[in-house]
């Protein structure tokens, strides 16, 4: 690809104006502008938080640790997660638990 000159730049900046309207540059100008600003200020905490996870990882590994002890087996059956109730379930609990405060605040308290 060729160069591109100063009256090449010139006329594809007519063409923007021409295509976007005169209104429209700024404006996508300003947005892309705060989104560069985020996604800098973004990889910038990225950086900081990196920096002090790598420091305190050197000083452990340099610190003999002791052997953990192994945790027993958790039983097959509690490892098992339990199934999602399914909406129209949910929708029956809920509608359940509801009655009983119900019945509850319109009940006499008793002293």
């Amino acid at each position: 690809m060729p160069n591109l000159g100063p009256t090449e730049l010139i006329i594809i900046g007519l063409i923007l104006v021409l295509l976007f309207g005169a209104k429209k540059l700024p404006e996508a100008a300003r947005g892309l502008g705060r989104s560069l600003r985020i996604f800098k200020s973004e990889t910038a905490k990225l950086r900081d938080e990196d920096e002090p996870t790598t420091a305190t990882a050197t000083v452990v590994q340099a610190q003999p640790q002791p052997a953990a002890p192994v945790p027993a087996p958790i039983p097959a059956a509690t490892q098992a997660p339990a199934p999602a109730p399914s909406a129209e379930e949910e929708a029956r609990r809920l509608e359940e638990q509801a009655a009983r405060l119900r019945a509850q605040a319109g009940a006499p308290k008793s002293q």
